[in-house]
This record gives structure tokens, C-alpha cells and sequence, in this order.
């Protein structure tokens, strides 16, 4: 069996900025690699999360014009976990802005997770600014994949984590959680607010890997990362991802069938089930399709990380 890849070497930014994107935010950009290279942007999850340079590591250096940046309210854009003017639609554009200023005819968008939702909103709306899609641990926002996790599926496999999830909400909110999160994160009670964001996002940070990682627990329960992570992320979950219908995504696969697309899933992912991943297979059955079966949900876990920079090498020279 051939040796699995690990993340590859470090790499540090060669250019940084942030673009305003409306008289509201500006948003955090970087490059690194090589500047005459493919370009690759690379969609943070959450939404709410922010990029990692980790994710700098799934494209060759030498290869790659590799671009992170952070969505609305996230990271190092401002201002911190605003909620105004940012929709999906909004994110979309974002992109589209930031492939303009940086004088871009057409990238690679790559993304996990909810970077795998916007990565296929934008796509779809830009699809001949697209040279590749790379997808892992597929989110289309349906109401089924949110109450999976939201509403206790999951929660039967980590009984443990879910009772902390709900230790913040009255039993007779329990009916609907997200709501009940937003309502808290939303109002004018700071320490409420912030207990409400450390239970919300230690939930995903409990149940993202195939296996324990407790400092990842702690890190996604840090202050300023839990509020930003908790309240975009009930944002978009009230708001349906500001998706027209639910399924909306799976509905609109024609628009992006000529584009060179990998799937990758992990069998054992909680967060985003494979079943969303086989749905798109499905619907989309052009693009390679690839079950990791000693995964979970994390772009880091091995498995995946190996089939990543596979698919990145295999591209590079497309």
C-alpha cells in the first residue's frame, strides 16, 4: 500500500492585504507560493471559522498561487462577527472581487465543509472562472443535514458532548436549538452570549475527527473564536444558508457538470454525513467521487489529507 501523504511543509505568505467589499467590512487576504504558479483559493468552513495556514499545506508551493482568505466577520476581517450584509450571496461576491483585484482569470476553489457549500454557490454562479472544484465533507445546509446535527442524530453517538450542547437551553426551547442558540447569541447579555458560543462551537470541535483531539475542544471554545464561529454560523442556520429552496445546490449540478470536480467524504463523519456526499455523487456522477473509510470529518485526518494533496498534484499541471 503506498505511503500516505502528510501535510506538506510549511509555506508563508509572499503578499497580504485586506480588500474592502462594501462600507461594511473588509476582508483578510493572503498569497503564498509561487506567484507565477496555478491559482488555488482555498474556502474555510464554519461558517464562521476563519482560514488556518494548515491550509496552505494541501497545494504544492512550487506548483501553487495558493490564496486563503477569511469570509465576512471572520479571522482577521472586519469588523468581528458582524452579521450585517452577510449572506452567502455576499461571500459569493467577496470572491468574485478578490479573484478580480488579484487579476485572476480563473482559480481552483477548494473547500471543506461549509467552504464546500460556498465553493459550489460560487461555482455555479461563476462556473468559467472555475478550473477545478475540490469538495470534502459535503454541506448543502438542507434542513435534514441541520437537524442531523442540530437536533440530536448526531447527538446519539456522542450523548456526552450533546448534553453539554444543551445545558445552555431551557428543555421547552429544545424543539428547535438553532434558534435558541441565535436568539442568545444575538442579544445584549455578554456573558450569556459567550457561554452560549463556547457550548455551541466545543460541539463541533467535539465531534470532528474520527478520533478524540482534546485541545482542539479548548481551541474551538477560546472566547473570540467561539462568539464569531457560534453567531455566524446560527446566522446562516436560521436564514437556510439564504438559499431560494431547500436543496438548492443538489438542483442546480447542470450549470457545473463541465467542471472538472472531486468529491471527497469521510465514512465516518458526524458533522457532514455521507449521505449529502452520495446525494451529490449522485446528482453529479462526472465528478470523481472518494470515500475515505477511516475518517471522520476534519481535512486533516489523514486519509483525506492523503486524497487532498493527490487530487492538488493531479491538477496542477491542468
Amino acid at each position: 500500500m503506498p505511503q500516505l501523504y502528510s501535510l506538506l511543509d510549511p509555506v508563508e505568505p509572499y503578499d497580504s492585504g485586506m480588500l474592502s467589499v462594501s462600507d461594511e467590512h473588509k476582508i483578510y487576504y493572503e498569497q503564498s507560493g509561487n506567484p507565477a504558479g496555478k491559482p488555488a483559493v482555498y474556502v474555510h468552513g464554519g461558517p464562521g471559522a476563519g482560514s488556518n495556514p494548515n491550509q496552505r499545506r494541501v497545494f504544492d508551493p512550487e506548483k501553487y498561487r495558493i490564496i486563503l482568505f477569511d469570509q465576512r466577520g471572520c479571522g482577521r476581517s472586519e469588523p468581528a462577527a458582524s452579521l450585517v450584509q452577510n449572506t452567502t450571496w455576499d461571500l459569493v461576491q467577496d470572491m468574485e472581487s478578490l479573484r478580480m483585484h488579484l487579476q485572476i482569470d480563473r482559480w481552483q476553489v477548494c473547500g471543506g465543509s461549509w467552504g464546500s457549500t460556498l465553493s459550489l454557490a460560487y461555482a455555479i454562479k461563476h462556473a468559467d472562472t472555475v478550473s477545478e472544484l475540490v469538495l470534502r465533507g459535503i454541506f448543502t445546509l438542507r434542513k435534514q443535514e441541520l437537524d442531523w446535527y442540530y437536533q440530536g442524530g448526531a447527538g446519539h453517538m456522542f450523548p456526552d458532548c450533546w448534553a453539554k450542547f444543551l445545558a445552555p437551553i431551557p428543555a421547552d426551547e429544545h424543539d428547535d436549538l438553532i434558534s435558541a442558540y441565535y436568539s442568545r447569541l444575538t442579544g445584549d447579555d455578554q456573558e450569556l452570549k459567550t457561554n452560549a458560543a463556547k457550548c455551541w462551537s466545543r460541539w463541533e470541535g467535539s465531534t470532528i475527527n474520527l478520533l478524540p483531539r482534546p485541545n482542539q475542544v479548548e481551541n474551538y471554545g477560546a472566547d473570540d473564536f467561539a462568539v464569531s464561529f457560534a453567531r455566524i454560523e446560527t446566522h446562516y442556520f436560521v436564514n437556510k444558508g439564504f438559499f431560494e429552496e431547500d436543496g438548492w445546490l443538489l438542483k442546480q449540478v447542470d450549470k457545473i457538470r463541465h467542471v472538472p470536480t472531486t468529491i471527497i467524504q469521510g465514512r465516518y463523519d458526524v458533522c457532514t454525513p455521507m449521505q449529502t456526499a452520495w446525494d451529490l455523487h449522485h446528482a453529479f456522477p462526472e465528478a470523481d467521487f472518494y470515500l475515505i473509510e477511516d475518517a471522520g470529518h476534519a481535512f486533516d485526518e489523514p486519509g483525506i489529507t492523503d486524497r487532498l494533496i493527490r487530487t492538488t498534484n493531479r491538477y496542477a499541471s491542468s
